[in-house]
């Protein structure tokens, strides 16, 4: 009996382990063999663990926006998704999870479970798989982690092309047009207005000599003089490094709708002043715009042979261009204010009057000083220079040269500081206007007789301004720097020259240009920054 026992239970385990090698067998063959694995679906198949439930928390936190951005990603072409986000999953399946999480909804990832078998063979075979389901799930994890941070990297990138993460398509188009904003964004941060050359153009000038007599002055309209030569008037200036917008008056005024552009500065801020408005109204009579220097205190004192300044407004746009003359860009008061030759106090570290109170009611602002600063006018206007409401004794200061650079630095300081006050305004300080006397100086015989353009050269190449008080004034403040003064060192064709008006023998005018002429550049160039 016990020998029995013992021979049955051995035959019952022998019977068993043969069991056990046939259904390995048949499994293996099952799922090696197409024939075979047409009828089920391989066990691996519907026991992978449906980790797209894992995305779809992660998505949940982004506000349910990220979800969508999935889909749209997944919707890309595999060969173009690399671009947009490159190694999802760094495993041997990558591309078949990244593609299943993405294509596919949670409930069609789990099959039906009619399809499971519920023999013991396929319970064996399900129990063998399970042990390997951790680590499935552990690579699904890594993948839907790094789907997780690839949508971060999406919304950075986002954010930093300023493009909507829907923007994102497959066509070629959309990807030239966010390359294309890119380069745009490039090119104003490399582009130096300043860097260029001088081009002819045979739609200039912008307007006629002939015709600009309400806002031109007769002394500098070389068209009413008797100078014959007028190829300086065909010249454009190209930066090189950007395209700068072709300005004309419409488009100006369009661009200044109910703003006011005040010029501050000496003699050559009037001739850029007369220069924008000739180009505003294309040299033609406009009686619609309005004289409103009385608003600004602009009138002429009883015995003096000129307003301060003037004011014109354009009612079609509420536009106002205006220019006051500050010659020093700092405070001028009478010392004994009852005595009419008293000197005048000239205080570096104040600002003109004027700007003090009007400031508020400008929306751009250019300023300009330099060819004052000289011993002999000084002496002649009774200037007396004064730092801290009393006269100087500083050495330094005490110099011409030193006496304006405290000044620029001094006035570009303190609009520097009204700007918080006024977050619309723009500043400028405009570089200093090159003179041109050869062979002396405006009052020993110097000449500026050459009439062949850019006989010196046209083009600009150098990054840094040939003017570096007005550089090292602005730089790192709010207050920009027109810089004017390279591209018009190559124009000594563009002056006065002889033909001025008063004709005073053995004087030329070598230090103010004819208009239409190179102060036409300056407000092109001030146009492309507004």
């Amino acid at each position: 009996m016990k020998g029995g026992f013992i021979g049955l239970k051995i035959s019952q385990v022998s019977l068993v382990l043969i069991g056990f090698v046939c259904a390995t067998v048949l499994v293996l063959a099952w799922t090696k063999t197409t024939f075979l694995s047409s009828f089920v679906q391989p066990q691996d198949h519907f026991l992978r663990v449906p980790s797209d439930r894992s995305v779809k928390d992660t998505n949940s936190s982004d506000g349910g926006s990220s979800s969508s951005q999935l889909g749209t990603i997944a919707n890309v072409p595999k060969n173009e998704r690399e671009d947009i986000r490159p190694s999802i999953v760094d495993s041997t399946n990558s591309d078949k999870v990244s593609e299943e999480i993405n294509s596919k909804p949670a409930e069609n990832i789990t099959p039906p479970m009619n399809t499971m078998s519920t023999n013991a063979h396929g319970k064996d075979e399900r129990n063998k798989h399970m042990t390997t389901s951790k680590e499935r799930q552990g690579v699904e994890e890594k993948a839907s982690e790094k789907v997780s941070e690839e949508k971060i990297r999406l919304k950075e990138a986002e954010n930093d092309i300023s493009l909507p993460i829907s923007s994102v398509s497959t066509s070629s188009s959309s990807k030239s047009e966010r390359k294309e904003n890119v380069t745009i964004s490039r090119e104003k941060q490399v582009c130096n207005l300043a860097k260029g050359k001088w081009v002819e153009d045979p739609k200039r000038p912008l307007y006629s000599g002939f015709g600009c007599k309400q806002w031109l002055s007769p002394m500098w309209a070389c068209r009413l003089t008797q100078r014959t030569d007028f190829e300086y008037e065909f010249l454009r200036w190209q930066p090189r490094d950007c395209r700068m917008e072709a300005f004309t008056g419409p488009k100006f005024l369009s661009r200044m709708v109910n703003k006011t552009l005040a010029f501050v500065g000496d003699s050559l801020g009037r001739q850029q002043f007369q220069s924008l408005m000739c180009m505003a109204t294309e040299g033609k009579a406009r009686s619609d715009v309005l004289d409103v220097g009385v608003e600004y205190g602009l009138v002429q004192a009883p015995g003096t042979k000129r307003p301060d300044g003037w004011a014109y407004r354009f009612p079609s746009t509420n536009t106002t261009i205006l220019y006051y003359w500050s010659a020093s860009l700092c405070g001028l008061e009478p010392i004994d204010p009852s005595n009419p030759t008293t000197d005048v106090a000239m205080h570096l570290d104040r600002p003109p009057a004027f700007l003090r109170h009007f400031i508020h009611k400008f929306d751009v602002l250019v300023l300009n000083t330099g060819h004052h600063w000289n011993r002999g006018k000084l002496n002649a206007n009774r200037w007396v220079i004064y730092v801290g409401g009393v006269p100087n004794t500083d050495r330094k200061i005490a110099n011409i040269n030193g006496a304006k650079n405290f000044t620029v630095y001094s006035i570009v300081s303190w609009v520097n500081s009204q700007l918080p006050k006024y977050p619309r305004l723009k500043a400028f300080y405009r570089s200093m206007s090159p003179r041109h006397f050869f062979n002396g100086d405006w009052n020993t015989g110097g000449t500026c007789d050459n009439t062949t353009p850019l006989s010196g050269g046209k083009e600009v190449l150098k990054e840094e301004s040939s003017d570096p008080l007005a550089a090292g004034a602005t730089r790192g403040k709010g207050v920009k720097l027109l810089d004017i003064t390279a591209l018009s060192e190559l124009r000594d064709e563009g002056h006065i020259s002889r033909y001025s008006i008063k004709a005073t023998p053995g004087v030329q005018d070598c230090l103010h240009w004819c208009l239409p002429g190179v102060p036409d550049a300056w407000n092109e160039i001030l146009f492309a920054q507004l």
